[in-house]
């Protein structure tokens, strides 16, 4: 800083409203709001937004050179976290858009996992492959029974084969990245697969027949799954240089349902003596464009490849304000906490705009999970069921009246 040049009257007052209304941003406390579905609770504030974003990221705070203490290096949203906890703290790995449209990562700790939320001081430094990204994101964090801390996350390039006009074609595959501590991390090749592109790939957090396996997601072009899509499965043999030789769907689209577009493996899967319980995100279309809700299913927990539950429709799906945005009525998650009460804590990101916390247990997602009717596909049939569940309540309203009597 030039010391001998003046400060400007209103610089320093400005500098101090900014910090005063971040702190106080920082440290809002975040209130679970009542009501709700009983199956998870809702939370009045989103846990990370722009504005949550450390002051020196986006500010000069040099007079000389930003007199007017503006914005030089704006954030234009927070989401699509990877979660973890480490060391007592409640670790999320968000997804930063600058106003530039360029995606890094960066961690967020929380003390309790529901507010108090505040960024490291400096983004990752991700290291590169031989063919650099020009863009990185959605990352899923996976604790791995090898004793590293995996992210697996997508890196974007420009379509080499597009004509030369076309200045939006790309494409996507799936990276991984290690760490022990979030802070240090070795990149190795981009997982090869028979599909031509990657998207929401995520490891099991358990070797498979001796071999690490993946959750995938095949698909011919960087928007769509082509003839194929779904929710895919593959081995792979040496993590350090990742190869799939064949992917089988384990979880396949669906004709008019929550996933009939698109669908994705969320976080990586929670085991329970049920089985893996997995948070996925489902796509349709409509006459507002895409809609991507959360659904659940349960897998063997000897085989984590077969579906054995899956309620009908979805889990969690956009509400309120949570439907606008910079790509309106979506809710994304790639990132879940267990905690040793069995507490479970889901990050999801609404709009790709900002992150939003709810929270329930592993008992009521099991609950959820084996006792909801699965999805009869046909008007007619989901009419059957309902009309079942009324039956039931109406026939338990009238016992219970003759037993009070």
């Amino acid at each position: 800083m030039d010391t001998n040049k003046v400060v400007p009257v209103h610089f320093e007052e400005r500098i101090r409203k900014i910090k005063t209304s971040h702190e106080a941003l920082l440290n809002r406390i975040n209130r679970r709001l009542e009501g709700g579905n009983g199956i998870f609770d809702r939370y009045r504030y989103p846990v990370l937004t722009a504005e949550h974003t450390p002051l020196e990221w986006r500010y000069d705070f040099d007079p000389g050179k930003n007199p007017y203490l503006m914005e030089r290096m704006g954030i234009n949203t927070v989401f699509n976290p990877g979660a973890i906890k480490l060391n007592g703290k409640y670790l999320l790995v968000a997804r930063i858009e600058g106003a530039d449209r360029k995606s890094f990562f960066a961690v967020a700790e929380s003390p309790n996992g529901v507010d108090n939320f505040r960024f490291w001081n400096y983004p990752i430094t991700m290291p590169e492959t031989d063919d650099p990204d020009v863009n990185v994101y959605d990352i899923r964090l996976t604790e791995h029974e090898d004793g590293w801390i995996y992210g697996v996350f997508c890196t974007e390039r420009k379509d080499p084969d597009a004509p030369a006009h076309d200045t939006s074609a790309a494409t996507a595959q799936a990276a991984i990245a290690r760490t022990k501590d979030l802070i240090t991390w070795e990149r190795f090749p981009d997982l090869k697969t028979p599909s031509n592109q990657q998207r929401n790939v995520v490891l099991h957090p358990e070797f498979f027949n001796g071999k690490y396996a993946f959750y995938t997601r095949p698909q011919e072009g960087f928007i769509d799954t082509g003839s194929g899509g779904g929710i895919g499965w593959g081995l792979c043999d040496d993590i350090e240089n990742p190869v799939i030789h064949k992917e089988e769907i384990i979880d396949e689209r669906e004709y008019h349902t929550i996933k009939e577009l698109k669908n994705g493996q969320g976080p990586p899967p929670l085991k329970t003596n049920e089985g893996w319980l997995h948070l996925a995100h489902g796509v349709r279309a409509c006459a507002a464009g895409l809609r991507y809700v959360l659904y659940m299913f349960l897998t063997d927990v000897n085989e984590p490849n077969r579906i054995i539950r899956q309620p009908a429709g979805y889990l969690i799906a956009p509400e309120g304000e949570e439907r606008v945005g910079d790509v309106s009525n979506v809710v994304f998650s790639s990132g879940w906490i267990e905690d040793d009460d069995g507490t479970v804590f889901i990050y999801y990101a609404s709009s790709d705009t900002r992150v939003h916390v709810a929270t329930t247990t592993v008992d009521k997602l099991l609950d959820y999970v084996l006792n909801t009717p699965p999805d009869s596909l046909r008007s007619s049939a989901c009419v059957a069921q309902r009309n079942e569940l009324i039956t039931r309540n109406l026939e338990l309203r009238k016992w219970i009246h003759n037993e009070n009597k």
